[in-house]
């Protein structure tokens, strides 16, 4: 077997786990995180002005440069709840069912929904090759949609900081990128002209 593949693996192994270990960084700063609704609010103790007070590490949008004293706690969580309420039931519903905070993180959602489908995809398309044949077959593209939908899958565990997916699919992209590979350099050995020049004439 090449090292090639093998390297490639353990680099995106590495590669994973680092991009999750940032976030993971992130949260274990937080001093306080709430949960209004399905949005996740972290918070860091500071002092401001000789007493206590919190700054906003998470969601970005609430950040600022003044952070929340501690007599003001309750009013900026009341503001919080207030603000969630404010939104139709059907959203909020829907945010919580998705366990995202927002409609602009719904775009990482349907990545992993894309991979999820390309996952299903593929054993589909080679249970019903392998029922039309009567063997068992693994076309090419039950390798394409396993490519497809573990790099999708990758990324949405990435953004989910969900270690254990992350792993799993760093070593499987690599297998179905080889597998890919190997069909394209036989198809290429099938493909290239045989030399006949070399052949002894028949004799007469």
């Amino acid at each position: 077997m090449k090292p090639g593949p093998i390297i490639a693996m353990v680099l995106l192994v590495f590669l994973g786990m680092w991009l999750v270990l940032q976030p993971a960084l992130s949260r274990s700063h937080s001093d306080l995180t709430l949960l209004v609704g399905a949005h996740e609010i972290m918070l860091e103790r500071t002092q401001h002005e000789g007493q206590a007070a919190y700054n906003i590490i998470s969601p970005r949008s609430l950040r600022s440069d003044t952070p929340v004293t501690h007599d003001r706690l309750d009013e900026f969580i009341d503001a919080q709840i207030t603000s969630w309420n404010a939104r139709p039931a059907f959203e909020r519903h829907l945010l919580g069912f998705f366990n995202i905070t927002s409609w602009g993180t719904f775009g990482w959602v349907a990545i992993g929904l894309v991979g999820q489908a390309a996952f299903f995809g593929r054993m589909f398309v080679q249970w019903i090759i392998s029922e039309r044949s009567r063997i068992s077959t693994v076309p090419e593209i039950f390798w394409w949609f396993s490519f497809i939908g573990g790099v999708c899958l990758f990324t949405y565990f990435v953004w989910r900081v969900d270690i254990v997916g992350v792993l799993g699919q760093s070593t499987g992209i690599v297998i179905y990128a080889r597998n890919l590979k190997l069909i394209h350099k036989e198809k290429q050995r099938c493909a290239a002209p045989i030399d006949t020049s070399a052949e002894p004439e028949p004799s007469t």
